[in-house]
């Protein structure tokens, strides 16, 4: 079966960490956050918080707290995606909840020809009670991951990443899913 080209944007959908100095503007950053809220989640809860960033002393601020996060000076903005305890499900629920919203934020800058990274923060406690602190969010608010937004400055060939060895049919040891 050949690719949908409606799918494209998940194809050809990158880790981007360098960016030209053009910024993203306002409406792009709503319509990325508006895909944001269509994730799914556990009955509908919707446990999350995002918290926008474009200002280049708050990613001097990030990078001293992350490691791998020093390309951030570049970008133009960020997005932090922040699980709400109170909001989710049950217990653990928001990580499920806020990994669809996050997937959600990077397939809609691929759409919109903004390059995006994300930047893990869960499960690194230190990572998160640093970037909790800088945020200054309530104790029931937890940091999941931040995106990294820009026009893309580098072109990144997507590798194929089909493998049909990770397939399984019907249960785990049956490969052909015939008995």
């Amino acid at each position: 079966m050949k690719r949908n080209e409606q799918l494209i944007p998940i194809f050809e959908r990158r880790s981007v960490r360098k960016y030209t100095d053009q910024v993203i503007s306002d409406e792009e950053i709503n319509l990325i956050l508006e895909a944001a809220m269509y994730a799914p989640s556990a009955v509908n809860k919707q446990p999350w918080h995002f918290i926008v960033v474009s200002q280049k002393k708050t990613f001097r601020k990030i990078t001293e707290i992350h490691p791998n996060a020093s390309f951030l000076e570049g970008a133009s903005h960020a997005i932090l995606i922040c699980g709400d305890e109170k909001l989710q499900h049950d217990e653990g629920y928001y990580l499920a909840d806020c990994g669809a919203t996050t997937q959600n934020i990077l397939l809609a800058a691929q759409g919109l020809g903004i390059g995006s990274c994300w930047i893990g923060i869960f499960p690194r406690e230190a990572r998160q009670k640093s970037i909790a602190e800088l945020f200054r969010l309530p104790d029931h608010v937890q940091p999941f991951a931040l995106v990294s937004l820009g026009f893309p400055d580098e072109t990144k060939k997507q590798p194929d990443r089909f493998s049909p060895e990770k397939i399984h049919r019907e249960y785990w040891s049956n490969k052909s899913g015939k008995e």
